[in-house]
């Protein structure tokens, strides 16, 4: 089972990041500062460290270069809201593995934390594909096929289609998928479930995906 240490000073998103990777099977620490979490990382017992770049105390640039500095290997997903350019490359070049700015959906971060995990010799090939039925996904390549036939997604298609074949014969909610898809900003009252949704019907076929009534959605099985 791997452990993941998230150091996120902004309590809604460590606690948004913590329950979604604890429901997939992830043990998880949190802290909150930099100093900690050098001192978590440094001990070596974790598989992979999501790094938030704003942290208090020190920052994440100067956690990341004193963990690469420490010959400490394990793969770090930078998590910030600085997305130009300049922050991207002093990251990547400062030793992390990924980059993901907020807001993000969940499972585009659970994407990366898989990729990863797997590129450090963690995961299994089998891990990269999803099969529900006739519906198959390659999460490495990002492809989806119906029946062997493949399919073109847009990116949030393909993490909403992702969703539901992690939750095969399970009814989710709106709320459930705007959170898991659209991320920790996302709009209670949009209806831009139900859009895409439509979407995934119209490339999937119509009667794959469900509607129950006063609940959600439901992928099936048969």
């Amino acid at each position: 089972m791997n452990r993941i240490l998230i150091a996120e000073d902004e309590q809604r998103i460590a606690s948004f990041v913590e329950r979604g990777l604890r429901s997939n099977g992830f043990v998880t620490t949190v802290v909150a500062d930099g100093e900690a979490a050098y001192q978590e990382a440094v001990s070596g017992g974790y598989d992979l460290l999501l790094l938030d770049i704003g942290l208090p105390k020190v920052d994440g640039f100067t956690v990341l270069r004193r963990l690469r500095e420490a010959r400490v290997s394990m793969p770090v997903v930078i998590l910030t809201a600085r997305d130009s350019v300049r922050d991207t490359v002093a990251g990547l070049e400062g030793g992390a593995d990924d980059y993901i700015a907020k807001p993000f959906a969940f499972e585009e971060l659970l994407a990366r934390v898989r990729l990863r995990l797997r590129s450090d010799g963690s995961g299994t090939a089998d891990a990269t594909i999803l099969q529900v039925g006739g519906l198959s996904l390659d999460l490495r390549t990002r492809r989806a096929s119906i029946d062997g036939r493949t399919v073109d997604l847009t990116a949030r298609e393909f993490l909403l289609a992702e969703v539901f074949c992690r939750h095969p014969d399970q009814v989710l909610s709106r709320e459930q998928l705007l959170s898991q898809v659209w991320g920790f900003d996302f709009d209670p009252g949009s209806n831009v479930v139900d859009v895409y949704i439509r979407y995934l019907r119209k490339k999937l076929g119509a009667d794959r995906i469900q509607t129950i009534r006063g609940m959600g959605y439901r992928l099936r099985t048969d």
